[in-house]
């Protein structure tokens, strides 16, 4: 079985079945960092993981070209937070509850944190980072956006485990003084 690298490359050259054979493969490692990520959501999001995946997958393939596997999951992690943020806004734009359907509360149910304001605070955020530290700001979004760990990300990033665990550490103080104290 060919390795992602080299069918990333395959596809750069426009070998169609090389494309088909991309998604079986990095599909289930795409689907557990999409779940991953979408763990955190509050019960009863409209976005699922696989829908997620599905979305960040065909935001990924078109005139998109990668030189690696890290590169290519970056851009996944980058794809599936431009989606949840817009999936954010686009609810939050929703006025007078249109598009809502009465739902019953159980007695039984606990109240799930909201997230969409911590999601869109984040990525607000993202922006001055990536002017302070532009890795730093690369190391969040696979972090927090596409739930990679520190050696993932690290090797994302070509970078060291410890030098991102460090970078990891100066990204979430800065973010939480940007976002303030959160």
């Amino acid at each position: 079985m060919a390795d992602v690298t080299q069918l990333l490359a395959a596809v750069d050259a426009g070998d169609s079945k090389a494309a088909a054979d991309l998604l079986p493969l990095v599909y289930d490692e795409l689907r557990a960092l999409a779940a991953a990520r979408m763990a955190g959501e509050s019960p009863g999001h409209t976005l699922n993981p696989t829908a997620l995946v599905h979305e960040a997958y065909l935001r990924l393939v078109g005139d998109q070209r990668f030189d690696n596997r890290g590169h290519f999951f970056a851009a996944a992690a980058e794809a599936m937070r431009r989606i949840l943020v817009d999936h954010v806004r686009q609810k939050k734009s929703l006025k007078g509850g249109g598009g809502r359907a009465r739902v019953e509360l159980r007695e039984d149910a606990a109240a799930a944190p909201e997230r969409s304001d911590e999601i869109l605070a984040v990525d607000e955020a993202l922006a001055g980072l990536a002017i302070a530290d532009p890795q730093a700001a690369e190391l969040v979004k696979l972090r927090y956006f596409a739930g990679l760990s520190i050696d993932e990300a690290a090797r994302a990033l070509n970078i060291s485990p410890r030098s991102a665990d460090r970078l990891w550490a100066y990204a979430r103080a800065w973010l939480r003084r940007a976002v303030g104290g959160s």
